[in-house]
């Protein structure tokens, strides 16, 4: 018998059953740096994830979209993992993409951004996505620092730690 899936909140608006498009580059994917971080992560709390990095065609095995238009009705949250300068029409694009939210990390909000998504109705979430993430027990979170930043923040489990 297959049980249904839990669905955990991350903050007020934001779940587990969102669908999610990382937004970042090739450097910031490759490397394991947060784009990397960040998609595994969501992915690893059992949220449906799409990469998005317009010069990366995959990553560990998984398809890459070269722009959020590709996911058109696809995603309902995308996570930018870049800064401002280089997505200069994020907002336009996820509007016509049809995601309805904008989950945005440290250093990625602009007021601009802000006020870009008050105008088409899209809602704005800010802070770290890792902040969110369970670390299995007896790991080295202590050192995390998204981990100190997060501690009262809701917390998902990796599905690796679930028993469904």
């Amino acid at each position: 018998m297959a049980r249904e899936k839990t669905i955990y909140p991350f903050v007020e608006g934001l779940t587990t059953g969102d669908t999610y498009a990382v937004l970042g580059n090739a450097q910031k994917f490759k490397t394991h740096k947060h784009a990397w971080k960040v998609w595994r992560a969501l992915k690893e709390c059992g949220c449906l994830v799409y990469p998005v990095a317009e010069d990366l065609k995959r990553i560990d095995g998984s398809k890459v979209y070269p722009s959020v238009a590709e996911l058109q009705d696809k995603v309902t949250v995308i996570v930018p993992c870049l800064l401002p300068e280089m997505l200069t029409s994020l907002v336009t694009e996820a509007s016509m993409a049809g995601a309805s939210k904008i989950w945005f990390q440290e250093q990625t909000w602009s007021e601009t951004f802000q006020k870009e998504c008050e105008e088409l109705g899209i809602q704005v979430f800010r802070g770290c996505v890792l902040r969110h993430k369970l670390y299995p027990p007896m790991s080295l979170r202590y050192l995390n620092p998204c981990y100190w930043h997060g501690l009262k923040d809701l917390k998902v489990p990796s599905k690796r730690y679930l028993r469904y």
